[in-house]
C-alpha cells in the first residue's frame, strides 16, 4: 500500500532516516479490513480483555472502528469503541468531547494507535480519557513498534509509555520482523531491501536503535 517506503527523510524527531511510515495510505476497503483482521488477532493472541476500544482522532478512528469489527467478524467477541474530537462539540445530541460509546466508571480500555515512536500522543489522550469517567485504561495496540528510543534515549517509545502509565503495550509486528522479511528477499520481482539499504538501516539504529 506505499505505507512503508525507503530512501533518506527527515523525521518530526529531527532524525534522518532510511526509511518512513506513513499509515495514512491504508485506504481501501481491503486495505483496511485486513489491518482490523491484524489487531484483532493481536488482541486476541495476547490475551487482552477490554470493555471498550479507543481511537485517538484522527488516524486512530478508523483503526479501532476495524479492530471493534474484526473481534466481532473473526471471534464473535463485540465490544463497543469511541474515539475523541479534536475540537469539542457544544451544539446537538451527540455534543461533548467523544463520540461512540459511552465511558462508565470501572471501564477498561484499550487504545488502538498506528506507530508510537516518542509517545507523544499519549501525553494528550490518556489524561482525556481517564478524565471521562473512572476508567482503567489497560492496554495499548500499535501497528509497528520502530523500536526506537523514546524521548528519553534508552527504551523504546512502547516501554516508556508502559513504564510512565503502568499498561501493557503491544505491536503487530516490529521493525526488525518487517527488515528480517524483506531482506535479500523478492517482493513483486524486486528486492526492497538489499546489502547497502541494511547496512543505512544498520547504522540508523546502532545511533537510535532501543538498546
Amino acid at each position: 500500500a506505499g505505507v512503508l517506503t525507503f530512501g533518506e527523510f527527515t523525521l518530526k524527531s529531527g532524525r534522518k532516516a532510511p526509511y518512513f511510515i506513513n499509515t495514512g495510505n491504508y485506504k481501501t476497503g481491503e486495505h483496511i479490513a485486513k489491518l482490523g483482521k491484524f489487531y484483532a488477532e493481536c488482541i486476541k493472541e495476547n490475551n487482552v480483555d477490554a470493555d471498550v476500544y479507543f481511537g485517538p482522532a484522527y488516524k486512530g478512528i478508523p483503526l479501532a472502528t476495524a479492530a471493534a469489527g474484526a473481534l466481532y467478524n473473526e471471534y464473535k467477541i463485540d465490544k463497543p469503541y469511541f474515539f475523541n474530537r479534536k475540537e469539542e462539540k457544544d451544539h446537538g445530541a451527540d455534543k461533548g468531547k467523544f463520540l461512540g460509546s459511552t465511558l462508565k466508571d470501572g471501564d477498561r480500555v484499550v487504545m488502538i494507535e498506528d506507530v508510537t515512536t516518542s509517545g507523544k500522543s499519549m501525553e494528550e489522550t490518556v489524561p482525556k480519557v481517564r478524565g471521562a469517567a473512572s476508567v482503567e485504561i489497560i492496554g495499548l495496540m500499535v501497528s509497528l513498534d520502530r523500536m526506537e528510543v523514546g524521548k528519553g534515549g534508552v527504551k523504546c517509545a512502547l516501554e516508556e509509555v508502559h513504564d510512565l502509565y503502568g499498561f501493557e503495550t503491544n505491536a503487530i509486528v516490529t521493525m526488525e520482523e518487517v527488515i528480517e522479511h524483506l531482506y535479500n528477499k523478492e517482493y513483486k520481482g524486486e528486492i526492497i531491501i538489499n546489502d547497502d539499504l541494511k547496512k543505512a538501516i544498520d547504522a540508523y539504529y546502532a545511533q537510535y536503535g532501543a538498546k
